[in-house]
């Protein structure tokens, strides 16, 4: 970094350490609320599930926050600003139809496995203990790996604005999140990943309209414009038609583009917080709560980084820029060039405003990982290995244990990387190399009922060591030795992660007819999974379980017109995935790739106007439709709240209320829907 930090430490450490607190006060209050007036008790369930009673707002805009990382803003606007216009999109697009994509995985989760809490139950029950122990492997690596770019990328920013040591922002990052996921569970990611979506929204328009409206230097798309194709005539770009920023064709955009998409395939199918949302989401609300999430979530780093990676190379040169000449390579790859366009529009304001994203970005996304990893723990570990008959209580213990924990260690191993020189950058492009290997065979164990068990087991360790060999050879014949620098090129990362993806194409049909042959799976013992035990806090808090949201049975009638609903949903989720994939993948982008279209300044303008409009859309989506959506239950809440005060009405602990909470918290179709017709429940 070679300029001077905009602000004081101390506003570093207000932010992170106090907006830390702030936020893990507000959930242990709201964490009070809902148990006072909702009837709503902090089970092993509630914790890694939320009842499985989520709607489809609240998933769509947890899906968009756990999805918006530290690297969706950092990383984004750093290959805007090395490839121009096609960075921003194929960085968008790349990321988006795994989301999409997740949505038909989610349905066919909760279809065949409707008690699971990870992933990783499913592969056991189908498989069994080996499999088990070598999915499980590759599902923490994923978390390791997120939650590295998290901290790193996080840490770097903070530094570079406040002058915070990088050492001391990996340990402080994570201590609000921990507080606020240990009181709150599943939940509380929920919640605060829905005010920190607003919050990032909020600040992306923000610069978007500084950027193509208000400011000094900038203030329309048409300047912009210029003042890119006058830095492409200075420095034109390799690789790019014309050398040009404003153009699709660019061979670097497209290499990242598919180290984008395998190494995105990896993050999103093999780690297990993706899966807890979709477990959360109520039966009917995962489908739409996924694909709004994807879709909405698309306009995020599109709108970002074509803003502020553009904005970078049109003020480079400016008595504003903080840089004196170029930014650094190694900046570029730490994610400072958002954190860097932020002050050059916008000063200190700039500066506050970039930190306030990275902070939300980082902790709401951690928070997601520290669930889906004490999920994993729990249930995969403690549960299977260690004690099968442990209480709730037990199973609440070992959860808060592993958020503890599993903080504690990645703030050490992101410090530890940061000393040795790993970027939030280098981490992105490495990821597909080792865990994609994983995304086949744990896709095909909920679609395919012919995977045999040695092609589940062996197939992602196969692809793995392929994955290892191509990249490390790629990098050792085209740079000469291994170091940072030739292990983190392009072509040896494209190596890694294509062959990462594919190689289980061969392996798994290979795998399945030589040992054995099709499996012929018949699903059953998916449903056999069963929910943790919580009859002792139930019985402790002098509660009835059976009131508790999610824990009632499913008659025999309820459950086949849930799995109707479902297989209806799996059939659409489909077509519609597959349809949304080809459009932002192929119909859109490849006709201006393959014709060399160079950008009018009319076309950009319309670019950025479109980014807008859907940006005003994605906070529909996922910041006033979630509170549509909770309305009534919000009601009854502050209702409540409100005659508690009073005194017109008495709340407590042993008195069992909230029954019509209940009800207007599920979404159709799920275990609490029917609440009220219970006999004894007139």
């Amino acid at each position: 970094m070679s300029f001077q930090p905009p602000l004081g430490q101390g506003a570093g450490y207000g932010v992170v350490v106090g907006l830390g607190f702030a936020f893990a006060f507000g959930m242990i209050v709201t964490t009070f609320v809902l148990k006072r007036y909702n009837n709503e008790l902090q089970t092993s369930e509630m914790f890694s599930t939320a009842g499985r009673t989520v709607k489809s707002g609240l998933v769509a805009s947890a899906v968009v926050s756990s999805w918006t990382w530290a690297a969706t803003l950092l990383q984004s606007s750093g290959v805007a600003y090395r490839y121009g216009v096609s960075g921003p999109f194929w960085y968008a697009s790349g990321a988006t139809v795994q989301i999409i994509l997740f949505a038909t995985i989610a349905i066919e989760l909760k279809r065949r496995a409707p008690n699971a809490h990870t992933f990783l139950e499913v592969i056991r029950a189908r498989y069994g203990g080996i499999t088990h122990i070598v999915f499980m492997v590759f599902g923490i690596f994923t978390n390791i790996l997120v939650t590295s770019m998290l901290l790193t990328g996080g840490s770097a920013v903070v530094t570079s604005l406040t002058g915070v040591p990088t050492a001391a922002a990996c340990f402080l990052l994570p201590v609000g999140v921990v507080l606020y996921t240990m009181f709150g569970g599943i939940k509380a990611t929920f919640l605060t990943d829905y005010a920190h979506t607003v919050v990032i929204i909020v600040i992306l328009l923000t610069f978007a309209f500084t950027a193509y409206a208000t400011n000094d230097q900038l203030g329309s798309p048409s300047k912009v414009y210029d003042l890119v194709v006058a830095a492409a005539k200075a420095h034109p770009v390799p690789g790019n038609k014309d050398g040009s920023y404003m153009t699709m064709r660019s061979k670097e955009g497209a290499i990242f583009f598919v180290i984008n998409i395998v190494g995105n395939f990896g993050t999103v199918f093999c780690d297990n917080g993706y899966y807890n949302k979709a477990i959360a989401a109520s039966p009917v609300d995962a489908l739409p709560g996924y694909i709004m999430g994807g879709l909405s979530w698309f306009a995020i780093p599109w709108l970002a980084a074509t803003t502020m990676g553009l904005a970078a190379l049109a003020l480079e040169g400016h008595p504003n820029f903080p840089y004196p000449g170029r930014m650094l390579d190694a900046d570029v790859s730490a994610g400072l060039v958002l954190p860097t366009a932020a002050v050059a529009m916008m000063g200190k304001g700039g500066a506050v405003a970039t930190l306030l994203l990275v902070f939300m970005a980082v902790t709401s996304a951690m928070s997601a990982e520290l669930i889906a990893v004490s999920s994993i723990w729990t249930y995969d570990f403690y549960q299977t290995y260690i004690n099968p008959k442990a209480t709730g209580k037990q199973l609440i213990y070992m959860s808060h244990s592993m958020v503890i924990g599993f903080a504690i260690a990645m703030a050490a191993w992101s410090t530890a990387l940061h000393y040795i020189g790993i970027s939030m950058g280098y981490l992105y492009l490495l990821m597909g190399v080792i865990i994609s290997s994983a995304v086949l065979p744990a896709t095909l164990t909920l679609m395919w009922s012919g995977q045999n068990w040695a092609a589940a087991t062996f197939s992602p360790i196969l692809g793995f060591a392929c994955a290892l060999i191509a990249w490390l050879v790629t990098a050792k014949k085209q740079g000469g030795q291994l170091n940072v620098a030739t292990t983190g090129a392009n072509n040896p990362m494209l190596a890694g992660n294509v062959v990462a993806l594919l190689s289980p194409l061969i392996f798994v049909p290979v795998l399945t007819f030589a040992a054995g042959g099709l499996q012929h799976y018949d699903w059953l013992s998916m449903k056999a999974i069963r929910k943790g035990d919580d009859h002792d806090l139930a019985a402790e808090a002098n509660v009835d379980l059976e009131q508790l949201p999610g824990e009632r049975s499913n008659s025999v009638i309820e459950e086949e017109a849930e799995q109707t609903k479902l297989l209806r949903a799996s059939k659409i989720a489909r077509y519609m995935t597959v349809f949304m994939t080809i459009a932002l993948l192929v119909l859109w982008p490849m006709p201006m790739y393959g014709s060399g279209y160079v950008f009018s300044k009319k076309f950009f303008t319309g670019w950025v106007v479109v980014g807008i409009l859907w940006m005003f859309c994605s906070a529909f989506c996922v910041g006033l439709y979630p509170l549509w959506e909770g309305r009534k239950t919000s009601s009854h809440t502050f209702k409540s709240i409100f005659l508690d005060i009073t005194g017109k009405k008495k709340f407590g602990k042993n008195v069992v209320h909230g029954e019509a909470a209940l009800v207007e918290d599920s979404g159709p179709g799920t275990p609490t829907e029917k609440v009220a017709e219970l006999p004894g429940k007139q």
